[in-house]
């Protein structure tokens, strides 16, 4: 889009989404950039639903408990915090006055530091508003009905949904993995307690499932976007 097609599209006050990605393992069968994939693929959608503009995706965040594995990148929370504080502030700063953050990565302090940043942006900039979630919010809505409820990371439902939308990035390993590790614990697991970087059994994935699974999420976010982002 270019400065003055932007400038048009501002005077009507439209929706822009956010979509953060993370680079992070995801098992022998997934690619590194799975969260982005799926965060980029729901902007779309939704983006198409309400009439919403795309801003170019935070490709980077913050994932301490797959460090161990390679190809992780994981920010700092403070850095992570500071860069989206300052794109939601720039924004701003054009006239964006509705924001929706979309992570596709669904680690705590991750999810903490974006919410931080929306907070800090919209105190600074009277009239935004923000809200922030993460795709898995819905995703895991499914647990214990499309997947067993211990389901998680790089795990049946996020396999499935890889292979719905982006089917040529998955490879053929179907790991079952157990993460025995205590959520009460800090930090990551050990090789013992999380030996890869899988929670679930990825066997019975499929794309069928993977595309209900989407357009459960795509629902939901179109719902709370409704809602909570009214023009």
């Amino acid at each position: 889009m270019d400065s003055r097609t932007f400038e048009r599209r501002v005077a009507s006050n439209p929706l822009v989404i956010l979509p953060v990605g993370a680079l992070e393992a995801h098992g022998p069968h997934l690619p590194l950039g799975a969260d982005q994939i799926q965060a980029e693929a729901t902007a779309a959608s939704v983006a198409e639903r309400v009439d919403a503009l795309i801003a170019p995706t935070v490709p980077y965040g913050s994932a301490p408990g797959a460090r161990r594995f390679p190809g992780t990148v994981s920010l700092s929370l403070s850095d992570l915090e500071g860069h989206v504080r300052g794109v939601l502030s720039e924004l701003a700063r054009s006239g964006i006055r509705r924001i929706l953050v979309l992570s596709g990565h669904a680690e705590r302090g991750h999810m903490a530091a974006l919410r931080e940043a929306a907070d800090e942006a919209v105190r600074a900039s009277p009239g935004l508003r923000v809200v922030v979630l993460s795709d898995y919010d819905f995703v895991y809505e499914l647990r214990g009905r499309d997947s067993p409820a211990t389901d998680g990371h790089a795990g049946l439902l996020e396999t499935s949904r890889l292979l719905a939308l982006a089917p040529e990035t998955v490879g053929p390993d179907r790991p079952v993995v157990e993460n025995r590790r205590s959520p009460f614990l800090p930090g990551s697991g050990t090789e013992a307690e999380w030996p890869e970087s899988v929670i679930g059994d990825t066997r019975p994935a499929s794309a069928e499932l993977g595309r209900r699974v989407q357009a459960h999420v795509v629902d939901r976010t179109v719902e709370t976007v409704r809602t909570l982002l009214p023009a």
